[in-house]
Order: C-alpha cells, then structure tokens, then sequence
C-alpha cells in the first residue's frame, strides 16, 4: 500500500511555518547541523558528520531543506509532508517506476522512524534537515535527548514495539549519532540511496 498522497505539494499551500528550503548549496537557517562535530556514529563505530553550509557549498547540486519544529504540534505527520514537498521538488516524486515510488516510500518511512523516536525516547524534535544530491538523500533529526539510538537485539518481528531502528538500520546505506560536547541533545542522522 502507498503512502505516498496523489497530489502534488502545491496543492496543499506554502509550506509549514518554521519549514524553509534552498537548493543548489544554499543552507538556511541556523541550528543543531551547524553546532557541532561527530562524537558517535554508525554502530560500527563510523561517524559522519552532520549537514555544514560550507559542505552543501562546496557540493554542486546539493540541494538542502529545514524543518524547525519549534511551537508545532503533530510533528510526525508535519515532518513527513515536509518531506514529501522536498522530494516533490527534488523530482523523487511523482515516480515514473516502481524502483523509484519505493525509495521515495523508504525516505517517508525514515522520516517518521527518527521523528517518532525522538518524541518516544528524547522529548521531541527539535529540527529536521533534509538534504539530496544525485546519489543520497541525507535525514538528520535534533532532539534534546541523552539515549543512544539502537536497534533492539535480537529483533523480534512478532512483537510489538522495537522496530524503528531496526528499520533504519536495513532500509539506509548507513546511519549514526553525532553529539556536540558541552550542549545537551543529539542530532540522529541517516543517508539512503537515490534509485537507479
């Protein structure tokens, strides 16, 4: 079943409040993405660190969207509109093939995952960055949370509850924790890759 609305962002008027986009290396606003450096990756110990506007600058075609969260109620279905929009516009969507509608459904379903997590487990989002270049779609949701994200082991499918990270873990090319010492909260981020 798709998840994915048949209308396009247009039809739903400007974007949320707090909501702003730039493409082609412009970055905007300020936030978490901008405060610190990675402290804890991937659990296989890698970290990547998080959107930088000298980075998105430096790389032609990168294209960059926020989401402050700040004041906003119904967060997981706010973030995934948001997403939405972006990949409307970043011409993910609408899909022309089955490949694509489904990597557009995996970035959806991301967005929700680490949305979800940070209102479970962390007291809420603070903000969303979406980026997209020709190959990844980056994800990065702050929140003020002290845990460490990980999934359940072992996986237990037929429980309930427990699955978000796992579900991150095996739909992303890889996916990590970045802490800025001294400031409380996380920044959870997450790459997937563009279909063929």
């Amino acid at each position: 079943m798709s998840t994915t609305r048949p209308f396009s962002p247009g039809d739903r008027g400007p974007e949320p409040s707090g909501a702003s986009g730039a493409s082609e290396g412009g970055v905007p606003g300020t936030g978490a993405a901008e405060r610190g450096a990675p402290t804890a990756g991937a659990p296989d110990g890698g970290a990547a660190p998080p959107l930088r506007p000298e980075e998105s600058q430096a790389s032609a075609g990168r294209q960059v969207r926020r989401l402050d969260f700040a004041d906003q109620s119904g967060v997981v279905p706010l973030a995934r509109d948001f997403a939405r929009q972006a990949l409307y516009a970043w011409n993910w969507l609408p899909a022309a093939t089955a490949d694509q509608r489904a990597a557009a459904e995996d970035v959806l379903l991301v967005v929700s995952e680490l949305v979800t997590n940070a209102c479970l487990h962390a007291e809420g989002p603070e903000e969303m960055w979406i980026a997209c270049d020709n190959k990844v779609i980056r994800i990065e949701v702050s929140d003020r949370g002290t845990g460490q994200p990980a999934p359940r082991t072992p996986h237990r499918s037929g429980r309930p509850g427990g699955h978000g990270m796992f579900i991150v873990q095996r739909l992303c090319l890889d996916w990590g924790v970045v802490r800025t010492p001294g400031v409380s909260g996380k920044t959870v981020w997450a790459e997937l890759g563009a279909p063929a």
